[in-house]
């Protein structure tokens, strides 16, 4: 399995489980925030048709889409939905993780 589709998986999962089930507090972080975003999504989709328009994002308090819009909306469909903006943070979440340590006994 790729780490795209773990990190993916992670971010997807952790959408959908109780904070209290996460041991680390970092994945608390992000479930926080997926959550809080979801939340903010479907307050900014005025027309409830599960996407969001670029006037939508704007419009609506969820800055992060908005700022992002062009990136996020991938296919250039001119409306992103839940599953891409978690896409997006998943791509993100795995490019950002730093370079593994290099193990203790191994000599420069």
């Amino acid at each position: 399995m790729s780490r795209y589709a773990i990190v993916f998986g992670l971010v997807s999962l952790a959408a959908c489980l109780p904070a209290s089930l996460h041991a680390q507090s970092g994945m608390n972080s992000i479930v926080a925030g997926v959550t809080a975003l979801d939340k903010s999504f479907d307050a900014a989709d005025r027309n409830h048709d599960g996407k969001l328009s670029k006037a939508e994002a704007q419009a609506g308090s969820v800055a992060f889409i908005a700022t992002h819009f062009d990136a996020i909306d991938a296919h250039h469909t001119g409306f992103v939905t839940k599953a891409e903006v978690h896409a997006y943070i998943a791509h993100m979440l795995m490019h950002s993780q730093p370079a593994p340590a290099a193990s203790a006994g191994e000599s420069h």
